[in-house]
C-alpha cells in the first residue's frame, strides 16, 4: 500500500489527474495503520475472545431501568458498527420502562479486548421523562464483561454446587416459549453467582448456554482472585466498586461525556449513544498497556 502511494504521489507531481485515487488509497492506508495500532493494544490471551455483556440498573427504580435500556442499545448500536454478531441471551424488562437486567452474547473479533474496559458503573445526569416537575435525576447501571470460555479453558464445576430452577420465559420470543418451563436459572452455591438464559426455546439449549455464561463468570472471578495476590491493585477494584463510575453522561444542564479513568471527553453526546465507543475504548485500551507496563 505504501508503495502504491508513493506512485500516486509521484503521478501526481508530474501532473496527472489522480487525486480520487489518492484520497482513497490514503483512507485505505490510514486505516490499515490505525488497525495494526489498536492490534498493537492486545496483548491478554483473552483478548481475543467473545464477549458475554450484562447490564444491570442501579437503585432509582424506572429512571435506572429506562437509563439500562439505552445502554443496552449502545453497545448493540456498537456492535453492529464493528461487524459483530450480538445476540440477547436473557431480558427482564422493567416494571414500567427499561430493563431490570440483560445479558448479551458478542461474538467476533477481538470483542472481549475492546469492551473489556466498559465493565463498572455509568453514570447519567438528564431531565427525567418520568418526572412531571422536569427535574434533574441521576441514574447509575453497572456493566459487567466476561470473556466466552471456549473448550480450550477448564473450569471445574462440581455439580452438587448447583441449584438448577425452569421457570416460564417472559417478554418476547413467542408463545411457545411462554407456555413452556423453557428459560433456565442457575445458582453457583458457593460464590453465589446466578446465571440465567431464556432465549432459547429449549430447555436443554437455554441450560447449555447458561453454564457457558456460568464458566466465564467463574473463570473471570478465579483469574481477578489471582491477579490481586499478584498485584494489590486498590484503585482498580474501586473503580468497578457499586457506586463509583467509571463514565459519565450528562444531558442537562450541558450535554457531556466524560471517562473518569481517561479523562477523554466528547460534547457530542448522540454520536457515542449511537454505538460510536471507538474513542473512549481505544482510550481505556492504551491505558490499560500503559499500566501494565509500569508494573
Amino acid at each position: 500500500m505504501k508503495e502504491d502511494l508513493e506512485v500516486l504521489l509521484e503521478l501526481s507531481r508530474e501532473g496527472e489527474n489522480v487525486e480520487s485515487d489518492l484520497a482513497a488509497s490514503l483512507a485505505v492506508f490510514e486505516k490499515e495503520i490505525s488497525d495494526a495500532e489498536l492490534r498493537a493494544l492486545f496483548f491478554e490471551h483473552d483478548d481475543a475472545r467473545n464477549a458475554i455483556l450484562s447490564i444491570h440498573p442501579g437503585a432509582g427504580g424506572t429512571e435506572s431501568q429506562d437509563w439500562s435500556q439505552i445502554l443496552l442499545r449502545m453497545y448493540l448500536r456498537y456492535a453492529e458498527r464493528n461487524g459483530f454478531k450480538a445476540e440477547v441471551l436473557d431480558f427482564q424488562p422493567g416494571e414500567e420502562a427499561g430493563l431490570k437486567s440483560v445479558t448479551i452474547h458478542i461474538e467476533g473479533d477481538f470483542a472481549f479486548g475492546k469492551l473489556s474496559r466498559e465493565s463498572g458503573v455509568h453514570r447519567l445526569v438528564r431531565i427525567s421523562p418520568f418526572d412531571s416537575n422536569k427535574r434533574r435525576h441521576t441514574s447509575f447501571a453497572a456493566v459487567f464483561v466476561y470473556p466466552e470460555v471456549d473448550d480450550t479453558i477448564e473450569v471445574n464445576i462440581n455439580p452438587d454446587d448447583l441449584r438448577i430452577d425452569t421457570y416460564r420465559a417472559s417478554g418476547a420470543g413467542g408463545q411457545h416459549v411462554n407456555r413452556t418451563d423453557s428459560a433456565v436459572r442457575i445458582t453457583h452455591i458457593p460464590t453465589g453467582i446466578v446465571v440465567q438464559c431464556q432465549n432459547e426455546r429449549s430447555q436443554h439449549k437455554n441450560k447449555a448456554m447458561a453454564m457457558k455464561i456460568l464458566m466465564a463468570r467463574l473463570y473471570e472471578k478465579e483469574k481477578e482472585k489471582k491477579f490481586e495476590k499478584i498485584e494489590k491493585l486498590k484503585d482498580e477494584k474501586s473503580e468497578i466498586a457499586w457506586g463509583n463510575q467509571i463514565r459519565s453522561y450528562v444531558l442537562h444542564p450541558y450535554r457531556m461525556i466524560k471517562d473518569v479513568r481517561t479523562k477523554l471527553e466528547t460534547g457530542d453526546v448522540d454520536r457515542v449513544l449511537d454505538g460510536d465507543l471507538d474513542e473512549f475504548i481505544v482510550a481505556g485500551l492504551v491505558l490499560r498497556k500503559k499500566n501494565h507496563q509500569a508494573r
